[in-house]
């Protein structure tokens, strides 16, 4: 093969992965497939799209080998195929704010308006396990739960957080994370809570940034596939 071929060849590679996310709804996808696998029903429901609509999307992404799928009886389950998806996204994010006026503006009118919560690091996290005076509550749907959370998160999904008002204690910090940190179900969570006299923070992230630092999870052996849009 000549340089010339093999450069080419490499480049029209890259090209393909970057043609097969070119899509708002396919990124969309992959955000909610960072948190766990999803059959094509439930991925259609949370994101507004027709059944047919959501396999042909899903199918650009296998395709390219950047999601992958499994059959469990009728249904067919799909994931991303690597971290390296979460780093992906993570990284079009961070540049797409830094370059792109509107992204700022969008961020600063819908997120930050309903996130007046401090944020707080995955290190200052850290440090406040060790001293044991934080509770952390995880509150996405119990399925992402399951697949992959925090060590010592307990699972309280953002429609049952008013059946845990009052029973925490409020001595402890309560840390409350979700799918990202553009997701608005930890804020909403936070403001039930806040409204209760519990000290609350917001983790600055979510559960595919903390993997991609390597931290540890844990996970449950099962899990439901109801989810909510968040």
């Amino acid at each position: 093969m000549e340089a010339r071929e093999a450069k080419d060849r490499f480049y029209e590679a890259f090209a393909n992965t970057a043609r097969a996310i070119a899509s708002p709804k396919r990124i969309e996808i992959l955000e909610l497939l960072a948190q766990t696998e999803y059959p094509v029903e439930e991925i259609a429901r949370i994101t507004g799209m027709t059944i047919a609509n959501t396999s042909s999307h899903l199918q650009v992404l296998k395709q390219a080998k950047i999601v992958e799928s499994r059959k469990q009886g009728t249904k067919v389950f799909y994931q991303n195929a690597s971290l390296g998806v979460s780093d992906l996204l993570a990284s079009l994010r961070t540049l797409t704010r830094a370059r792109v006026a509107e992204v700022d503006q969008v961020v600063s009118e819908y997120f930050t308006a309903r996130d007046s919560f401090e944020p707080l690091s995955h290190e200052e996290l850290l440090q406040r396990t060790k001293t044991g005076d934080v509770i952390i509550l995880d509150v996405r749907p119990t399925n992402e739960y399951a697949h992959a959370h925090i060590p010592g998160a307990i699972s309280v999904p953002l429609g049952e957080i008013e059946a845990v008002v009052d029973t925490l204690p409020k001595s402890s910090l309560i840390v409350a994370y979700c799918r990202g940190p553009f997701c608005v179900l930890a804020p909403q969570a936070l403001e039930i809570l806040s409204a209760h006299g519990y000290e609350t923070r917001r983790l600055a992230s979510g559960m595919p940034e903390w993997q991609l630092l390597g931290l540890p999870v844990e996970t449950n052996e099962h899990s439901s596939t109801q989810a909510n849009a968040g």
